[in-house]
């Protein structure tokens, strides 16, 4: 089991930033960690991953603006999201995924947290 706790979550106006953690257990069974959001009435979308080697992945609508960090002596990743709009409001996600490849997909994940606010006023 990996338990995942996010942290981080807050009102801010647009234009500002927000920094998202989240802590792993263990690392043990898991080769990236990855964040998705959810808005009410939407899917649960892809916002960026992180192998614990280092290589990131994002989404287009995030690239430039939120960028994606691992503290592998902490079992830790972070997102920091800059600019912020008010599109970018939901519950964010932190999860761990065991496998090779892309991790843009929910069922690529095996482990999740219980998600974090983020509300962006215009």
């Amino acid at each position: 089991q990996v338990q995942l706790v996010e942290s981080g979550g807050g009102l801010v106006q647009a234009g500002g930033s927000l920094r998202l953690s989240c802590a792993a257990s263990r690392r043990a069974f898991t080769v990236a960690m990855g964040w998705f959001r959810q808005a009410p009435g939407k899917e649960r979308e892809f916002v960026a991953a992180i192998r614990w080697s280092g290589s990131t992945y994002y989404a287009d609508s995030v690239k430039g603006r939120f960028t994606i960090s691992g503290d592998n002596a902490k079992n830790t990743v972070y997102l920091q999201m800059n600019s912020l709009k008010p599109e970018d409001t939901a519950v964010y996600y932190c999860a761990a995924s065991p496998y090779y490849g892309s991790y843009s997909m929910p069922s690529q994940y095996n482990y999740w947290g219980q998600g974090t606010q983020v509300t962006v006023s215009s």
